[in-house]
């Protein structure tokens, strides 16, 4: 039986800075250990993210600004927009815990989303990452909706909408935020040990955040596959996508197995789009 590997970073926290060239972050992070309020932990429920396993990190991403996030699995939050309910969910007519999307979506013009694969020393994506990001590019460009990537490479991470880079940390998987203020959340973060990975689980693993940065949800809200508690509570559920599954389908049979926004991965992987997939990101682009 292969191992399921969840698509999680290690706590990752910004330390000291040393100077560093504008193209390159500090990899001399500490954690930060710091308590969740009972305030936050209800506001993460609000949001839909379980509270249960978050921390409060201080991440220094590519334009060397220290950012306190509070980090739960693969999914990062910003710590002030947090506070200010940015991410608070709309609540369905019927009450139910249901799937897929924040309120927080990409719109308007932002939509065309300029998108760096970083190369700059010391975080630069390896050849396998790079092939990966290509093809998950790849297949949201092919579904010809509202959204667009345009991919490049190289380090002008300043110009970038949504960055991709080497956080050169162990393990496998990767780490994102939610959209706000109608633009992406701008820097993905992919752990070093996909660097030999096959082409295919990279393709997985960026295209499942970059599903996060453009406001995509864990399909298995609930952590069925993956095992651990739900995302989020009844009260306040995340917003379930037209012609997807809902939370009360869930099942051996009724989970979509195939979605790329899966909450864990085990290797095998092929890196495409479930058809709900596919249905749910033409609903919203």
């Amino acid at each position: 039986m292969k191992k399921i590997k969840f698509l999680a970073l290690c706590a990752i926290a910004a330390g000291v800075m040393t100077s560093c060239q504008k193209d390159e972050i500090a990899n001399d992070a500490q954690p930060v250990s710091l308590e969740l309020s009972k305030d936050l932990q209800d506001k993460m429920l609000a949001a839909g993210v379980n509270p249960g396993d978050a921390e409060i990190v201080t991440i220094t991403h590519l334009d060397g600004n220290p950012t306190q996030y509070v980090k739960s699995g693969d999914i990062t939050l910003n710590l002030g927009l947090l506070e200010n309910d940015v991410y608070k969910l709309g609540i369905e007519d019927d009450g139910d815990t249901k799937q897929y999307r924040t309120s927080n979506l990409v719109t308007g013009s932002r939509r065309t989303i300029d998108i760096l694969g970083f190369t700059g020393s010391g975080n630069a994506l390896s050849s396998n990452m790079r092939t990966g990001l290509q093809w998950a590019v790849n297949n949201y460009n092919r579904l010809n909706n509202s959204l667009t990537f345009r991919l490049t490479f190289g380090t002008n991470f300043q110009a970038a909408d949504m960055v991709v880079y080497n956080n050169n940390q162990s393990g496998q998987g990767g780490s994102a935020g939610f959209p706000s203020g109608g633009a992406p959340f701008k820097f993905v973060q992919i752990l070093n040990g996909l660097s030999n990975a096959s082409n295919n689980l990279n393709e997985h693993v960026i295209g499942h955040e970059i599903g996060h940065s453009i406001g995509f949800r864990h399909t298995d809200y609930a952590r069925r596959r993956c095992g651990g508690g739900n995302e989020g509570s009844g009260g306040v559920g995340a917003i379930n996508i037209p012609g997807t599954p809902t939370a009360n389908q869930w099942g051996q049979n009724g989970l979509d197995s195939d979605s790329i926004m899966i909450s864990c991965f085990d290797g095998s992987e092929d890196g495409e789009f479930s058809s709900f997939d596919i249905t749910a990101l033409n609903f919203l682009y």
